[in-house]
């Protein structure tokens, strides 16, 4: 009786190092082949891909594929390859990316709710001056996105004794969760922004969320509020934060991804006195949660068991 053949599984992650990365599928998936693609060498036959922001000419070089395991939750670069229509798509829940989206947003949210720019500005010119304290009632939180990623800050964020307001596609309902109100589709947008003063956006990037962060939507929030955006560059038009920010309408904007990146040096969120930047790093990839979770579904899907983050191409997410 013949042996069965091994795993072949490409590895392809963009400004990445692949040599620990490919030791470390090795080690997960034992007797399997792990290679990292060299578009300068002859194509190699796999089965699976395991990728972030794949070229065109990977899915080309490997139409033999069964699966192609995605390393994060945002899968707008993978749907812009044209992968064969029998490919399943699959993208990482959380791995470690869960928590550290909530505890950026609870450190944005609290930052700006206890004033703490206001005082570290106090103490720069050595003014003792205790500020009236503000009523969390009068503070909800808005999280666009309510998956596993929106799930966890919603549930942090409630922790603090915030209002919590979540809005997705479809409805989502967590009975268990103090404060809370749920809002569903094209409909219950504006409500869902006339309902909260600080937004967290958690957002998948698809045709009919790009440039959602748009004057018209932006001005529906409560007065003094905080945008925390987290999600994907394209979801923000620049332009219409900018003015609603000098506006007054807006108080702050607390922003990690943009449209282009890196940041250009001479783009204004650099220097505007009401902007915080970081460089995409609100939720960095853990490479040894990340393979963990990708083995398993690998294993799981070769095995013909059911795995879990199956993307719809269709829904973009």
């Amino acid at each position: 009786m013949g042996t069965a053949a091994p795993m072949r599984v490409v590895f392809h992650a963009a400004d990445t190092r692949p040599e620990r990365w490919v030791r470390s599928l090795e080690g997960l998936l034992e007797g399997a082949e792990v290679w990292a693609w060299n578009p300068q060498e002859p194509p190699r036959p796999a089965d699976y891909a395991v990728v972030w922001a794949p070229p065109q000419a990977l899915a080309d070089a490997h139409p033999g594929l069964r699966a192609v395991f995605n390393l994060g939750a945002g899968v707008d670069a993978l749907l812009r390859v044209r992968w064969p229509s029998d490919v399943t798509l699959v993208r990482l829940d959380d791995a470690g990316m869960a928590v550290q989206m909530a505890e950026r947003s609870c450190e944005a949210v609290i930052r700006h709710f206890r004033e703490l720019d206001a005082y570290e500005a106090q103490a720069r010119d050595a003014r003792w001056k205790p500020r009236a304290p503000r009523q969390r009632s009068q503070w909800p939180v808005g999280v666009m996105g309510t998956g596993v990623l929106g799930e966890r800050v919603l549930r942090a964020l409630a922790a603090f004794d915030f209002p919590v307001r979540g809005w997705s596609r479809t409805p989502r309902e967590f009975a268990d969760l103090p404060g809370w109100q749920g809002f569903h589709g094209e409909a219950g947008l504006a409500p869902f922004l006339a309902a909260s003063r600080h937004l967290v956006c958690l957002l998948p990037l698809t045709p009919a969320t790009e440039g959602i962060l748009c004057q018209r939507n932006l001005s529906q929030l409560q007065p003094g509020g905080l945008l925390i955006h987290f999600a994907r560059g394209a979801h923000l038009v620049d332009e219409d934060l900018l003015a609603l920010l000098d506006s007054g309408h807006l108080d702050g904007a607390v922003l990690d991804v943009f449209g282009v990146e890196p940041l250009p040096e001479a783009h204004a969120f650099w220097r505007h006195p009401r902007v915080r930047v970081t460089p995409h790093v609100a939720a960095q990839t853990l490479r040894d949660e990340s393979l963990a979770q990708i083995a398993s579904r690998l294993l799981a899907f070769h095995h013909g068991r059911p795995v879990r983050g199956r993307v719809d191409p269709l829904r973009g997410y």
